[in-house]
């Protein structure tokens, strides 16, 4: 793969976690084979799109953007959801597109770019989920190179796709069933990662509280976090947990392992039962509110305090009433979340609520979306307001993206955490490096204190 070798690359990644991991072995695995990370887009022989299409925004902007490049000399590549997908459409479509590749061959990606650059004209190449499933392992390709952007970090996926089949959610069809690793080669994986200097890790799955059910027959995540526990990482999140399979074996690991940070992203998507029915959720809004006064009280007994919940809330999901649409900001109100994520529902083709049909005017669902920003900015604030005069551990990543003086780090709550870099002392200093912080100002959406 001499062609390779000789050439700069810049990857574009839209979508989630596990998209960032995928573009960190990308990355790895091109900078194995010689290929350096170009200064910017105009400046790359290769240029890669690790897509998402969880929604029609991440849809519309992979295409805008491929287009733009019609008359690139880049030879282009376009991979993850969207590649999976839509393989054939694309190169239909836009026939300047190198290679095409999907969510189960990322391995592959080097190969294929050497033989659209040595042949001279477009490769595409996707598994299909069947034959995905056949495999003894699922593809995530833990055993390639890997570029991560910190070295303090790392995102380590112990399982892909998803059983749950929401009625809105496309990501069963592009990313298949559940796949869970073995047991021994996440612990394998997270030691190495341990002994190369690794001292957060974030585990990654669509529904990371079902792992092992696939291999083991019932799920064993709580027993992996235990696990985990003993490799001697300082930090351990993860991402995403179902309502519907949060155990109470789980529950009890996240409060009574210290390296397991106390903030869970716990998706609610509604605060009504007749549209969380419709979803397919599977839970009802009381079980969601117990859950969390479960978790909230695990954590208090054991020591860990207060737990920064998170969340995603779909605003506009069809046939949402006023009166679901107050039950959701209630809900949303009374948990007191630290971040919400939220959206307008996105229409996805193929799922079940392609089909259904809603009359609700658009001004109408944006009204409905203001009021539940306006909410979430509210509780965002109440909830940083507790650290004030606190002092808290912050892992540095570097500076500022707006002020190089300014040092950049997250708090366990996961906050973003500011400090005035020290005088005469350079960035390089401090990241990566776990240092405490009193906490001086409280913002809606970080912490500013000083280095102790």
């Amino acid at each position: 793969m001499n062609d390779i070798k000789q050439s700069t690359y810049h990857i574009i990644t839209f979508g989630c976690q596990m998209n960032k991991s995928d573009t960190e072995r990308v990355a790895g695995m091109l900078d194995a084979l010689g290929a350096e990370p170009a200064l910017g887009q105009d400046d790359a022989d290769i240029i890669i799109f690790m897509t998402c299409c969880v929604r029609e925004a991440a849809d519309e902007r992979l295409y805008g953007q491929v287009a733009s490049l019609k008359n690139s000399k880049a030879l282009i590549a376009v991979g993850g959801c969207i590649g999976q997908r839509d393989a054939n459409e694309l190169a239909k479509k836009m026939p300047h597109i190198g290679v095409v590749f999907g969510t189960h061959n990322i391995v592959n990606l080097p190969a294929l770019i050497s033989k659209a650059m040595q042949f001279k004209k477009p490769v595409v190449e996707v598994v299909s989920n069947e034959d995905a499933a056949k495999l003894e392992q699922p593809a995530l390709g833990l055993d390639t190179p890997t570029t991560r952007e910190h070295d303090w970090h790392a995102w380590l996926p112990i399982m892909t796709g998803c059983n749950n089949f929401c009625s809105y959610c496309v990501v069963p069809y592009v990313r298949g069933r559940e796949r869970s690793m073995a047991f021994e080669e996440v612990l394998s994986d997270a030691k190495r990662l341990v002994s190369e200097g690794v001292r957060e890790i974030t585990l990654l799955g669509q529904n990371v509280n079902s792992y092992g059910r696939d291999l083991y027959g019932e799920p064993r995540f709580a027993e992996l976090l235990y696990a985990l526990e003993a490799s001697g990482i300082e930090r351990l999140r993860f991402t995403t947990s179902h309502p519907k399979d949060l155990s109470r074996d789980t529950i009890q690991a996240f409060a009574e392992i210290a390296a397991v940070m106390p903030a869970l992203h716990l998706p609610l998507q509604s605060g009504s039962d007749a549209i969380l029915k419709t979803m397919n959720r599977r839970y009802t809004a009381q079980q969601y509110r117990d859950l969390v006064t479960q978790i909230q009280s695990a954590c208090e007994a054991s020591g860990k305090g207060t737990v920064a919940f998170s969340t995603d809330v779909i605003v506009g999901y069809p046939g949402e009433t006023a009166e679901d649409f107050e039950q959701t900001l209630a809900l949303v109100k009374a948990v007191g979340f630290a971040q919400v994520f939220t959206f307008i529902y996105s229409r996805r083709e193929g799922t079940p609520a392609a089909s259904l049909v809603d009359d609700t005017p658009r001004e109408v669902i944006q009204e409905r979306f203001d009021r539940l920003v306006d909410q979430v900015q509210k509780s965002a604030w109440t909830f940083n307001q507790q650290f004030l005069d606190k002092e808290v551990l912050v892992l540095f990543e570097g500076a500022s993206k707006r002020d190089n003086q300014i040092l950049a780090g997250r708090a366990p709550r996961n906050q973003t955490v500011h400090a005035p870099l020290p005088e005469g002392r350079p960035i390089a200093d401090f990241a990566g490096k776990l240092l405490p912080v009193r906490i001086n100002e409280a913002k809606t959406w970080y912490l500013r204190g000083t280095l102790l």
